[in-house]
């Protein structure tokens, strides 16, 4: 029978050069999928912290506003005491 007809050799580089790239093309979007994957965890572990900084400063800010209160009616108290200190040393040295 008749020789079989040669491959086509233009064609055949053209294929593997084609499936080639696709092979690059498909490599760099598993790394951008990676990419995006660790984006998001990263974002959301962020997103973890700030909640918890946010739920911090307001307890801070509520201790911080009961701490206020309890110096204020501290210091009333101390004021008044030596107001009567003062009244009543007063009444002493008057009589």
């Amino acid at each position: 029978g008749p020789p079989p007809a040669p491959p086509n050799t233009s064609s055949n580089r053209r294929l593997q050069q084609t499936q080639a790239q696709v092979e690059e093309v498909v490599d760099i979007m598993r790394v951008n999928v990676d990419k995006v994957l660790e984006r998001d965890q990263k974002l959301s572990e962020l997103d973890d912290r700030a909640d918890a900084l946010q739920a911090g400063a307001s307890q801070f800010e509520s201790c911080a506003a009961k701490l206020k209160n309890k110096y204020w009616w501290k210091n009333c108290k101390n004021r008044f005491l030596i107001l009567v200190i003062i009244y009543l040393l007063y009444l002493y040295l008057l009589y």
